[in-house]
């Protein structure tokens, strides 16, 4: 048979022992509660040392530690001792001799019985052939140009090379440092950078500012066995060179983005403000310009001046510059001028510098604003707060400029114009100012649509008879010049309406015929609210409308729930009214769907928000104040806060809106009890003796004696035309108010006329009388009947 065959059990005994012999590795054993150490025979031979010098005790070991690695191996020894695991450690060791060798210890920690670190045991052989190879490595790597770092798996450094020692300080002071806490290169991220190098095997790149000299590293950190290798490798220039080309490649996109977003602004831009806030937030930073003066002339040559980056003391004192002066130069010349100091702008202009030192600006570029036809529509002026030079290409790129805010300005110009006509109109035929009323205090507020366009929102208080009040707020829906007209018909209408007494499904029946036959492209929304304070009732209608916020005292915020009648235009009547009862020092919020309605929610989600605007309103310290009971002028000025506050809300300064907004606000009053004073008066001629002797005590009792004879004679007469010419038995009501109001109620719907009586008639005076006796007088329907009432002045207070 063939083969091979195995040496004999003896030769693998002598082959290991020769083996042995070749390469020592010695044995030892560090008791760690005790600090003694036991070692083999080997290891003093590897050491170098005589017998019976080692006396086991752990000084003496770390004695023969070179002074340089000793951190080092006590580091590690800790480690292992606090983390647990394998012990491993290269160092040097100087032998009695004076001989320096490298060693490399390897060891793990062994438990006693009560789970504690007990004992450590390992092995030590030399290396010092191998740390010689290593050392002419590391004599290359000395002299590379990038600085060479190696690391261990902790991040500790092992090695260091002159270019990275330069950086980081003397390898002694490096030896055993962790590297990302290294002052010289502590940077964000670095600690993570080397992990995951560590962890995926893939190399990875950082750069760095160090601290010691600002200079920009780039550190390469790859992957090795058992560390990390380090390259640093200094960019300084090279990152310079490449933020410079960055700079000027954003710069150049900067410059194209703001002139791109700068056409845009100004195609867009509707008035002059528009204009001026264009040029500000676009052309402004391309030159690092600071201030804006836009001033736009007028075929008449009147002027509007407005301004950015100026004191506003300065901007009003812009009519009485020096006559000498470079803006009106460029006015008349048609030619622009740069002035790049303060000095230049005195030297070219005597007496302008003292001027142009109240605007603190150092620098300026004087622009005429001249349209494709060649007439100045205006003058522009870019201002820095430092001198500046502004070479040929910025001059340049400035006059082109010019051009095209010229022709914008133009067009904002008359726009500014055509919408201040608007507005004036639209808000002429709004109310001037609210009534005082004892029934309620209100308060409103009109927002004009974003555009040039007329809305048909509208608002009004009409104060009634017995302290009655209607409020209504109504919308034309579209705009419009007609739709405007429109709504100033309605307005005329209500207030004509209302003043006949009639009831709110009535007065929708009329303004329902009025809006079907102005045609059938006309609708209309409206809400109509009829309150009593007498007896704090509230009858409602609404058509096409959303239904009114009722905020009660406590700071409850409800949607009243209304019959929603078709609008104005396309219902068909009769419309289906509400009626309840308002609690006193309520608030009663009415609105149109354009202060609820946006292009970002809908008419419910606005209806929501209103709601959840007013409970943190009346929420807060200051309007559950505005619940008490002020004079009337302080609570119109809250109610005017609350308005604003809402109106904030609900539509945010800047917000493009489509449509116009109107919010009316009213606070509920009732009239005191002792106030009101009601009877029901026999049938017959007694009635009117009854009458004056119920008024001659009513008044004594409030004090209002000098009225009782007029009031008495009132009295008798409305009480008399009753038993003459009405059924059923009268009501006489008192009410004391700003007036005192007499009311004579009967169950007969005949309406008094007065009529003039002739010298020999002997009836026909009575309503002359009434009419001389009173301040006002009138008549309205009820549901049995009618009612006549009468308003009389009260007496001046004394001491007045």
């Amino acid at each position: 048979m063939g083969g091979t065959i195995d040496p004999a059990p003896r030769d693998r005994k002598a082959a290991l022992r020769e083996a042995l012999e070749t390469v020592r590795v010695g044995a030892w054993n560090w008791n760690i509660r005790t600090g003694d150490i036991v070692w083999d025979e080997e290891m003093t031979l590897v050491l170098g040392l005589a017998p019976g010098y080692f006396d086991g005790r752990i000084e003496t070991w770390r004695a023969l530690v070179h002074p340089e690695d000793l951190p080092a191996v006590v580091t590690k020894a800790e480690q292992a001792l606090s983390r647990g695991g394998e012990y491993s450690v290269r160092h040097r060791v100087l032998r009695p001799d004076g001989a320096v060798v490298w060693v490399e210890a390897r060891g793990r920690i062994v438990d006693g019985p009560d789970g504690r670190p007990d004992r450590m045991v390992g092995r030590l052989w030399e290396t010092t052939e191998t740390r010689a190879a290593m050392d002419s490595v590391g004599r290359a790597l000395q002299h590379m140009s990038d600085g060479f770092l190696a690391v261990d798996s902790d991040g500790r450094i092992l090695y260091a090379n002159a270019r990275a020692q330069r950086l980081l300080g003397p390898s002694e002071g490096l030896a055993g440092r962790v590297l990302w806490e290294v002052p010289a290169v502590r940077a964000p991220g670095l600690e993570a950078r080397c992990r995951d190098a560590a962890a995926d095997q893939v190399a990875q790149g950082l750069d760095l500012t160090s601290p010691a000299d600002r200079r920009c590293y780039h550190l390469r950190i790859i992957p090795v066995p058992d560390g990390l290798t380090v390259y640093l490798r200094d960019v300084t220039e090279q990152r310079a060179r490449e933020a410079r080309r960055a700079t000027e490649e954003r710069a150049a996109a900067e410059r194209t983005a703001r002139i791109g977003g700068l056409t845009r602004a100004l195609a867009e831009a509707l008035t002059v403000q528009d204009v001026v806030n264009a040029v500000a937030q676009r052309l402004l930073p391309l030159f690092g310009a600071t201030g804006l003066i836009v001033e736009a002339v007028g075929p008449g040559g009147e002027s509007t001046v407005e301004a950015v980056g100026y004191p506003r003391s300065y901007v009003d004192r812009l009519p009485d510059r020096p006559e000498n002066n470079p803006h009106d130069q460029v006015l008349r010349e048609r030619v622009p001028q740069f002035v790049e100091s303060p000095a230049e702008l005195e030297a070219r202009y005597p007496g302008v510098g003292a001027f142009a030192a109240l605007g603190g600006k150092s620098a300026w570029a004087f622009l005429p604003l001249l349209v494709s036809s060649g007439r100045v529509v205006g003058g522009c002026v870019v201002s820095f707060d430092r001198p500046r030079h502004l070479d040929g290409a910025e001059r340049g790129l400035l006059i082109a400029l010019s051009g095209l805010v010229a022709q914008t300005l133009e067009r904002a110009r008359l726009y500014d114009a055509e919408h201040h006509r608007a507005q004036q109109l639209q808000r002429g035929l709004l109310p001037r100012a609210l009534p005082l009323l004892p029934a309620v205090t209100a308060a409103a507020r009109y927002v004009p649509a974003s555009g040039s366009m007329l809305g048909g929102d509208w608002y009004d208080v009409i104060p009634l008879s017995g302290d009655r009040v209607a409020l209504i707020i109504g919308d034309v829906m579209g705009h419009g010049l007609s739709e405007a007209a429109t709504m100033g018909r309605l307005r005329t209408a209500v207030h004509t309406l209302a003043g006949l007494e009639l009831p709110p499904d009535e007065l929708f029946s009329h303004l329902n015929d009025l809006v079907s036959d102005l045609g059938d492209d006309f609708y209309a929304g409206c809400l109509y609210a009829l309150y009593d304070p007498a007896t704090g009732s509230c009858v409602l209608a609404r058509a096409g409308h959303a239904p009114p916020a009722l905020v009660t005292p406590d700071g409850t915020v409800t949607l009243l729930d209304l019959p929603a009648n078709p609008p104005l235009g396309a219902a068909t009547p009769p419309f289906e009214t509400t009626e309840t009862v308002l609690p006193a020092g309520s608030l009663l919020v009415l609105y149109t769907d354009g202060f609820v309605e946006s292009a970002r929610r809908d008419l419910d989600a606005g209806v929501q928000q209103l709601a959840e605007a007013l409970t943190a309103a009346v929420s807060s310290a200051g309007t559950r104040d505005g619940l008490k009971e002020p004079g009337q002028d302080e609570e119109a000025e809250r109610l005017d806060a609350l308005c604003a506050t809402l109106t904030a809300a609900l539509l945010p300064e800047g917000e493009q809106t489509a449509d116009d907004a109107a919010v009316l606000i009213a606070r509920i009053h009732a009239l005191p009890a002792d106030s009101v004073a009601a009877w029901t008066l026999p049938e017959g001629p007694v009635a009117a003796g009854r009458a004056r002797a119920h008024v001659r005590r009513r008044l004594a009792e409030w004090q209002l004696d000098e009225l009782s004879v007029t009031t008495e004679l009132l009295v008798s007469e409305l009480v008399g035309n009753v038993v003459r010419h009405a059924n059923g038995p009268a009501r006489l009501r008192l009410v004391r108010s700003r007036t005192l109001i007499c009311e004579v109620a009967d169950g007969s719907l005949t309406t008094p006329r007065i009529r003039r009586a002739e010298d020999t008639d002997e009836g026909g005076r009575g309503l002359q009388l009434i009419a001389a006796l009173s301040q006002r007088w009138g008549v309205r329907y009820t549901a049995d009947g009618k009612c006549i009432w009468t308003e009389q002045p009260l007496p001046e207070p004394s001491g007045t």
